[in-house]
């Protein structure tokens, strides 16, 4: 009997390991699925990936930052044609007298 019930016992263990490595394959199989249609879906969606999204950003850093580089320029380069404008008006005007009492 011990002889018997040892053998059952092996035969179900084999058995459930049987089972265990189906069932690891049957999931692998189901994540392979499962990645590939959510793949072809985003590509169908048109969403950009993290690399194109990060280089893209980089770029709108820079141009922002340029942007504001040259209406710094822009600002400095009025200022100085503003001053040479009213410097000019002020040598033109004739001096003012002073009133005699």
């Amino acid at each position: 009997m011990t002889q018997t019930s040892n053998r059952i016992f092996d035969e179900m263990a084999r058995l459930m390991n049987d089972a265990a490595g189906v069932a690891q394959g049957v999931r692998r199989e189901f994540d392979t699925l499962f990645r590939a249609q959510a793949e072809k879906m985003l590509r169908e969606l048109e969403v950009v990936s993290r690399e194109e999204f990060e280089a893209v950003k980089e770029m709108a850093r820079l141009a922002r930052e340029e942007n504001e580089a040259l209406k710094a320029r822009i600002e400095a380069l009025e200022g100085k044609t503003v001053a040479k404008a009213s410097k000019k008006t002020k040598d033109s005007e004739p001096p003012t007298s002073a009133p005699e009492a």
